[in-house]
């Protein structure tokens, strides 16, 4: 069942008149007459409003603009979801059903009220999670798709949206009517797919997801004279521990992540050993709350917002300023902080196979989440792993398929790979443990991988198994590339050094620049675990404390 079905009353909660009076002092009164266009999907709305004489209707549209009721609001209800809380575009429209008289609360002050009304506050937040869940469930006020379930770069753009927790619909013109119907009514070319319709209307062919993110308004422009407390590189657990405790604490914050929230944490489809969830917790579901927590206590969140690199010319307190450090983006913007947090973890290692390229996106997979499960269900995969990683994606796609061939290099699992995963694997009839084993060769064409081979490695024989999918979880190398320019000390492996590595007494997590931190996957010596990620991005928050508090001396 939907979950507006059976939720409605969290998503749609009714404040009684004290409940209402205790926030007036957070927003201004509104009136408008009946049918007043309250908010209009793809545009900034002016916040969260409370319903306190009359009534407002919420609707979506599809992709043939065709209207479809979200609900109807009354007296004490509240108009606005989770883009409501960091000034996004809305995903709705919402229409005055009569003459109307609101309680408007803009985006920082809906903060301030989620803080100082913990109880309220906690009521308000769940229905805007709610609410957006709803909306992801329907790809209500999100983009619309239209290219075929198989091209690579449909595949690319819904897992940016997806793992943005971004509501959107995609259409296939080769089983959806109406996806035919807006390629004639566009005038697109087959080679042109796919093309996406943003909400406000606009049209994109190709698009990059930095393109898309600016469409639908997942990010703006940002300031470059504002000078923020600390500038995040990395929305991990590691970074978004960082933004929650630092935000919370009164620290603006910047975070900045090249694709989106979550990092490799964001990908696992079950993690069963992070305290607090014994029965286990999806990845996405955790670095959500995460994100959404972020949010609520004012951290800037700008992704996809990529640095290029790090200006290190002269340490900000040794000028004698704390003017800071300059991050130039991709997108030619700068930023400032008196502070960066290097938590930009890994990147993905790629197999050395000669025609890899031709396949990632559309056959070869770096996540297994719903929308790669869904590409490959009831078929046979590969998967080339044997950490936790690869036994969490091994499992859950052990549920959505045929079979899942599992190659190591390794003679077991047991150097590499938690034991209750280990036990989970070979208690799984259709995932088969296949050792000393790499992969030497892709056999495909257009895109599609059709067989891989693969060579035994004490023997030398090769086997050839016709497989379409194939998931890659064979480590990642440091995401430091854009810390050349800074020269911030790395050690054999581009990791980044910190505290008693560089020196004894050194500052714990701060690196050879005062002022530079580095935390989670990307650190030398760091352990490798979500929770341990997220100790040290509570840690940095006092590191940056104590480094603020530090006078100003001149060079």
């Amino acid at each position: 069942m939907a979950i507006i079905d059976t939720r409605r009353d969290q998503m749609f909660p009714i404040l009684k008149p004290e409940e209402i009076d205790r926030i007036r002092r957070f927003g201004d009164i509104a009136h408008a007459r009946a049918g007043a266009v309250l908010a209009k999907a793809g545009e900034v709305s002016p916040g969260v409003m409370v319903v306190l004489e009359g009534g407002a209707r919420v609707t979506r549209r599809d992709a043939m603009e065709e209207t479809h009721l979200v609900a109807e609001h009354g007296p004490g209800a509240f108009i606005g979801e989770l883009a409501q809380l960091s000034n996004r575009p809305s995903l709705v429209d919402v229409h005055a059903l009569t003459d109307l008289e609101v309680l408007r609360i803009k985006p920082e002050r809906l903060r301030a009220v989620l803080v100082a009304e913990a109880e309220l506050g906690e009521r308000i937040m769940r229905a805007l999670i709610l609410r957006r869940v709803g909306l992801l469930e329907t790809g209500a006020g999100g983009p619309v798709i239209i290219g075929r379930a198989a091209d690579g770069e449909v595949i690319r753009l819904s897992g940016f949206l997806g793992r943005n927790g971004h509501p959107y619909k995609h259409l296939d013109p080769d089983t959806v009517d109406c996806a035919k119907v807006l390629i004639e009514r566009f005038s697109v070319d087959e080679a042109e797919l796919p093309i996406v319709l943003c909400p406000g209307g606009q049209l994109l062919r190709h698009p990059s997801n930095a393109e898309l993110a600016r469409c639908i308004g997942m990010v703006g422009d940002l300031d470059p004279d504002r000078v923020y407390d600390v500038a995040v590189v990395g929305a991990g657990p590691a970074g978004l521990a960082t933004a929650v405790y630092a935000a919370s604490e009164g620290l603006s914050v910047l975070v900045l992540d090249t694709r989106a929230f979550g990092g490799q944490a964001g990908a696992s489809a079950r993690i069963e050993n992070y305290l607090g969830f014994p029965t286990g917790v999806s990845g996405m579901a955790l670095m959500a709350r995460a994100y959404n927590q972020a949010q609520k206590f004012g951290a800037n969140l700008a992704i996809p917002d990529e640095v290029a690199s790090l200006d290190c010319d002269g340490d900000a307190k040794e000028n004698g300023s704390l003017s800071g450090y300059h991050l130039k983006l991709v997108s030619g913007e700068t930023t400032q902080a008196k502070t960066v947090v290097i938590a930009s973890g890994a990147r993905y290692r790629r197999l050395e196979v000669s025609n890899l390229d031709q396949f990632e996106g559309s056959s070869v997979h770096y996540w297994a989440s719903p929308l790669e499960a869904k590409l490959c269900a009831g078929q046979e995969v590969a998967l080339v792993g044997a950490g936790n990683s690869a036994g969490q994606a091994a499992v859950y796609l052990a549920s959505q398929v045929a079979k899942v061939w599992l190659l190591i290099r390794g003679k077991s699992l047991d150097a590499s790979m938690s034991r209750y995963l280990i036990d989970r694997i070979k208690s799984l009839p259709n995932i088969e443990i296949v050792t000393r084993n790499e992969i030497v060769e892709l056999e495909g064409e257009d895109g599609q991988l059709r067989a891989i081979r693969h060579r035994d490695l004490d023997t030398g024989e090769e086997a050839r198994r016709e497989i379409s999918h194939l998931f890659l979880f064979i480590g990642a190398a440091p995401n430091t590339t854009w810390l050349n320019e800074c020269r911030v000390e790395l050690d054999n492996h581009g990791f980044v050094r910190t505290g008693q590595d560089l020196a004894p007494g050194h500052p714990p997590l701060q690196t050879s620049r005062h002022g530079v931190f580095a935390i989670g996957d990307v650190r030398a010596g760091s352990v490798k675990r979500v929770a341990a990620a997220v100790g040290e991005g509570a840690q940095v928050v006092a590191a940056i404390h104590a480094y603020l508090a530090e006078p100003v001396t001149t060079a």
